[in-house]
């Protein structure tokens, strides 16, 4: 049983106000929604936060329409200036998704630091010490406390020579042999999969090689019910530091609850530098400030299967709400189940972003085109070395398949050299568009460019041109019902009542050809009478074949490969569109001629609206 006669208070780093957001949200919930509980928190006396970063970095800009900069800016100005704000930091991928040169992460550091933050909390999915050490350099010199990870997993197979106790002590004597200041240390378990035993055996080692000064945190998900028990091994063995949040953005894919873990350190001699019984009322006004938001079940219910799909609570949020917008949520058990194969074929890195990422991206294209059909981009980089060294050999066969498909050669060179160097096109797009070229501005736009990514599409754009993308979990408002008819029912079968314009899809064939049509029918008494009959054609009529998106639900047009008059193949890319942040190809089922282009880049469109038509 953990006990202490030396009374020891354990260090709280809050995180409902990230980390919460991201594993329940994606991120993408408005500052003005959390805000007053975090200024709040900060007047109850906790004094650490984890307040930008991870998704909470492009989520604001992406889908909110907000300044991330100028939302971390706020939120210091709310809790005031003796408060820590911690961010998190993807060491070669900064706040990315992507590689960056070094010179963005510069800017990054600065940046972050010009704009309230205290704590930077960084990690590389590959613990690959030397991206570690170089990435850190910016940290230390902006003035940043660094605290630098050792990213934990569980393995969904058997090795006895990764994600051991001996390997992750191994990574933490190698930073601490290198040479860069480092303030703090912190053990980050981002799926939660990590057994108490390694967590106990990892801090006791850790414990042994770390001058006394420098403390160690830990931090784990609640995912498969077992962060409590993580955190009381951690802490038997001398962990200073853990991260909670609190209800309705705890547990389940977040960290467990600030009272669940007082409540089991009750009489050990251990203690928590953050008072539990402050947590109703911060809960209380969450409640209210999120009531608008749809809280998915699977981002809130434990899940033990994920000790076999070690995917972080912070990626199944964003991947569960885009799986149920792009209208494919019923693959998602089969996604899981494939989690092992790439976890194994692609060398063992940590499922963290973005690690964790590449592995559901890849484990989504094996399942809906075959496994190792369609190589995810950012897989394929990983495995042959363009993230850093893989923790285990990823497998041969699908190295080579990957650099077939995405036209790479093997890569064992340091990844910030192979970065693209992005500051000057992003300065030349703002110049180009008559925007101010801040520093501010030119990061925003590099930190959403991505590979063959058009720059009308590029997020920072969007925002600084007043066209940003919104799109917020908010739960479905309930259509009004139909007032009854005053007058008699007419006699016969009755038809089903019509609230709203309804449209839908008929097909005509005749002689051999097919017509496609869209039509869209007006209840009486509607608004325009003009439009009470109108039958509209959204496609002309057109003796083609109609092309549409694969995917059910919402998927913005990101591509168009041809254009109206084009001869094609059966099998031709003809457009792509992106969904679950990647791009999906849209081929065509014949030959023939391009008749009409019935969308514009940028369009999202759903399974019934014609991309095209073939003639």
């Amino acid at each position: 049983m953990i006990y202490t006669q030396k009374p020891k208070t354990i260090r709280v780093m809050f995180m409902p106000f990230r980390d919460g957001l991201q594993s329940s949200f994606g991120g993408k919930v408005r500052l003005q929604d959390f805000l007053p509980a975090m200024k709040r928190s900060a007047e109850l006396g906790i004094r650490h936060f984890e307040f930008g970063g991870g998704a909470r970095y492009q989520a604001p800009f992406f889908y909110l329409g907000e300044d991330p900069f100028e939302t971390m800016k706020t939120i210091r100005e709310a809790v005031g200036p003796d408060v820590d704000l911690q961010i998190l930091t993807r060491s070669v991928s900064g706040v990315t998704l992507t590689t960056q040169s070094i010179e963005a992460l510069q800017l990054q550091a600065k940046l972050m630091k010009e704009y309230g933050t205290t704590y930077d909390r960084n990690f590389d999915y590959m613990n690959d010490v030397d991206n570690l050490v170089k990435t850190g350099k910016p940290i230390v010199d902006a003035g940043m406390h660094h605290q630098v990870c050792i990213a934990l997993m569980g393995l969904p197979f058997k090795s006895d020579k990764v994600h051991t106790a001996d390997f992750y002590i191994d990574i933490g004597k190698r930073i601490l042999d290198s040479g860069i200041h480092v303030d703090s240390i912190c053990l980050k378990d981002a799926s939660g999969t990590t057994d108490p035993k390694t967590c106990y055996e990892t801090v006791k080692g850790l414990k042994k090689i770390m001058p006394p000064e420098i403390p160690l945190w830990q931090h784990t998900h609640d995912t498969a019910s077992m962060a409590v028990a993580c955190y009381m091994a951690g802490i038997e063995a001398g962990v200073d530091g853990i991260d909670l949040s609190v209800r309705p953005m705890a547990s389940g894919t977040v960290q467990p609850d600030v009272r669940s873990m007082e409540h089991a350190l009750k009489g050990t001699g251990y203690s928590l530098d953050i008072d539990g019984s402050k947590m109703s009322e911060i809960e209380e006004m969450l409640n209210e400030g999120m009531k608008d938001y749809a809280f998915n079940p699977t981002t809130t219910t434990a899940d033990a299967r994920v000790v076999g799909f070690p995917m972080p609570g912070g990626a199944i949020g964003p991947n569960v709400h885009m799986m149920v917008k792009a209208g494919i949520l019923h693959k998602y058990g089969d996604v899981l189940a494939e989690f092992p194969v790439v976890v194994e074929a692609g060398g063992a890195w940590t499922s963290v972003t973005p690690g964790s990422q590449q592995y559901w991206l890849q484990a989504f294209n094996n399942v809906m085109y075959g496994r190792w059909e369609k190589i995810n981009d950012g897989y394929g980089r990983a495995i042959l070395g363009y993230f850093g060294k893989t923790p285990l050999p990823p497998d041969p066969k699908v190295v080579e398949i990957a650099s077939k498909q995405l036209d790479l050669k093997v890569f064992d060179g340091d990844p910030l050299e192979a970065a693209p160097k992005n500051i000057e096109p992003a300065q030349k797009a703002l110049e180009e568009r008559g925007i101010p070229v801040s520093d501010k501005n030119t990061f925003l736009v590099v930190s959403a460019m991505v590979p063959g990514k058009k720059m009308e599409l590029n997020e920072g754009i969007k925002l600084l041109t007043g066209k940003p993308k919104i799109d917020i979990p908010f739960k479905k408002k309930e259509e009004p019902k139909p007032e009854k008819a005053s007058a008699p029912a007419p006699t016969g079968a009755p038809g089903p009542a019509i609230s709203g314009p309804m449209t839908s899809k008929c097909v005509i064939q005749e002689n051999g050809k097919t017509r496609t049509f869209t039509v869209t029918v007006e209840p009486m008494g509607s608004s325009n009478p003009a439009q009470s009959a109108a039958v509209e054609t959204a496609v002309p009529p057109t003796n083609g074949t109609p092309i549409y998106s694969t995917f059910a639900g919402s998927v913005e047009i990101v591509d168009l490969k041809v254009n109206v008059g084009d001869s094609v193949t059966k099998g031709q890319i003809v457009a792509q569109v992106e969904a679950m942040k990647a791009t999906h190809d849209i081929k065509s089922p014949q030959d023939g001629k391009v008749e009409s282009i019935n969308v514009e880049i940028g369009d999202e469109i759903d399974s019934t609206k014609p991309i095209l038509t073939i003639a």
